[in-house]
């Protein structure tokens, strides 16, 4: 993960000063591009411990179509609880949702694009991509979107991560995400993560290797509030790698929303402790 730190070392330096909607400013840079080859390691990073788990529950629940972040919550999953609150939602306009939904959210999009909340006369992009993958594995149209114009107002927070996409070659699954906005210490550790998960998900399922994962941001920042967390983080020289594996096999799409975290093991991770400049708060 030597280049997640390049990055972080690049935004510090080249960065731009700005206001943002949150009142802390950010330092950030446009357009960037990271590459992880999946055969190497997992990428996760090891300057500093982050939970895996969280990664996963988060990634199951867009997965399986899931909208109601109690489900998260149950979990200890608490990281949409702030943007899910009765306040939050209503600020937003949005009182026809419940508490703790994130209405036509990712999980939405990915799963009922374009259809109603609570039915299913929208477009199941992950069985489109994965039935696609099976029939056309050389074509150049295995797309999911979360980014959807005519359904933006109907989600607490437009998505970060707006798209998706993956090729086969040479027995290998390879992917992209593209984020339009992205916090760099804090979100885009699990950003990777959760696009790698899938990567190995998808892998398995259509009897594939995972290959190379790809990441391309925009607006690439880091809070100010951030800045003293990662200066001592890049003192730290990044550690080997572990490795994922999936404990069974997914042969059929049920498997795929089956999956459990106990499914999954992280083989070999030896991460530095965590910082002592963290905020408190992941923004």
């Amino acid at each position: 993960m030597k280049n997640y730190c390049d990055l972080l070392k690049d935004v510090l330096e080249n960065g731009v000063d700005k206001e943002d909607r949150t009142g802390i400013g950010s330092r950030s840079v446009f357009g960037r591009m990271l590459r992880f080859n999946l055969s190497d390691g997992f990428p996760i990073i090891t300057t500093r411990k982050v939970p895996l788990r969280i990664a996963f529950e988060e990634t199951m629940f867009f997965l399986r179509g899931e909208i109601n972040t109690k489900i998260l919550e149950e979990k200890n999953i608490n990281i949409w609880k702030g943007n899910t609150t009765r306040e939050f939602l209503d600020k937003r306009g949005l009182q026809h949702l419940p508490e703790g939904s994130i209405g036509t959210g990712y999980s939405h999009q990915w799963r009922n694009f374009g259809g109603n909340i609570g039915s299913n006369n929208g477009v199941d992009q992950i069985k489109n991509l994965i039935d696609g993958l099976k029939s056309d594995p050389n074509g150049r149209r295995h797309i999911v979107t979360g980014w959807n114009p005519q359904q933006l107002d109907g989600t607490p927070l437009p998505p970060c991560h707006i798209m998706n996409m993956y090729s086969v070659s040479n027995g290998k699954l390879h992917s992209n995400f593209i984020m339009r906005s992205n916090d760099v210490p804090f979100g885009l550790p699990f950003n990777i993560m959760g696009y790698a998960l899938l990567n190995h998900i998808f892998a398995n399922h259509l009897n594939l290797i995972p290959g190379e994962l790809v990441y391309q941001g925009w607006d690439v920042h880091i809070y100010q509030n951030q800045i003293e967390m990662v200066k001592e983080q890049l003192q730290r020289e990044p550690r080997e790698l572990p490795k994922l594996n999936i404990n069974k096999k997914l042969k059929t799409f049920e498997d795929i929303l089956s999956l459990q975290w106990e499914d999954i093991e992280l083989i070999g991770y030896d991460p530095y402790p965590d910082l002592k400049n963290k905020p408190r708060m992941a923004i």
